[in-house]
């Protein structure tokens, strides 16, 4: 009989890093230089205040995904400790809890008594069952802070440079604004669908939606930059 292998996907929390810093890296800086543009500001200026937001923005948004992930370790360890005390001091009902969750799977009383006892001889594996099936936590992994924070601050810089590349090249601000919505127009299109990929929504329309929130953020920018000018 043939092995069956089943493949999932297991880089969840990466790409969810990655579209978090990647969208904003996009939609922020071709934003910003747009209001410049709208200002009649040098592609010089655009380009050093789209850098400085390039560092401040990549700075913030590590920081925040470092702290989010920091904080969903120490809720875990928070929860575990709290669980691990139960467990001791109140044995009985917290066997009674491991009996209501499994009878919710379809178990009667005769089949779930056997996983209760046995879990009562195994109290990490017992732990382990709360956590996961009662307050629905997973173990985070350790390193997950750190890398959480540097996969959001590169997709932010990496995000940034493609609508700021235009203004590098091209000395007048206007007609390097031209290229920079054509070039992230079609990075934001493309990013889209991409997400759409992975997270499991229909790419077209995953697409169409980013392109739209990334045209509409600059057309903002760029309308009050020349209301405030005129």
């Amino acid at each position: 009989m043939a092995l069956h292998t089943e493949h999932h996907f297991t880089a969840g929390e990466v790409v969810r890093d990655i579209i978090i810093g990647m969208s904003d890296g996009l939609t922020v800086p071709f934003a910003l230089a747009a209001g410049l543009s709208g200002a009649n500001a040098a592609s010089s200026i655009v380009v050093t205040a789209g850098l400085a937001e390039v560092a401040a923005g990549a700075i913030a948004m590590g920081l925040g995904g470092y702290l989010a992930a920091k904080s969903d370790a120490d809720h875990y360890s928070r929860e575990k400790e709290r669980e691990e005390e139960e467990i001791l001091t109140v044995p009985d009902t917290e066997a009674h809890e491991v009996g209501e969750i499994l009878s919710r799977f379809g178990l009667r009383p005769h089949e779930y008594n056997l996983v209760v006892e046995a879990l009562r001889d195994w109290p990490e594996d017992w732990l382990e069952f709360m956590m996961r099936f009662e307050l629905g936590l997973e173990k985070p992994d350790p390193k997950r802070a750190l890398q959480s924070a540097i996969t959001i601050a590169i997709s932010y810089i990496l995000g940034c440079l493609i609508p700021l590349t235009p203004y590098m090249l091209i000395q007048r601000a206007r007609v390097a604004l031209k290229v920079s919505i054509g070039v992230t127009l079609v990075a934001l299109f493309l990013f889209g669908f991409c997400k759409g990929l992975f997270t499991g929504t229909r790419p077209l329309v995953s697409a169409l939606q980013t392109t739209l929130i990334g045209a509409l953020a600059s057309a903002t920018a760029f309308g009050i930059a020349l209301a405030i000018q005129s």
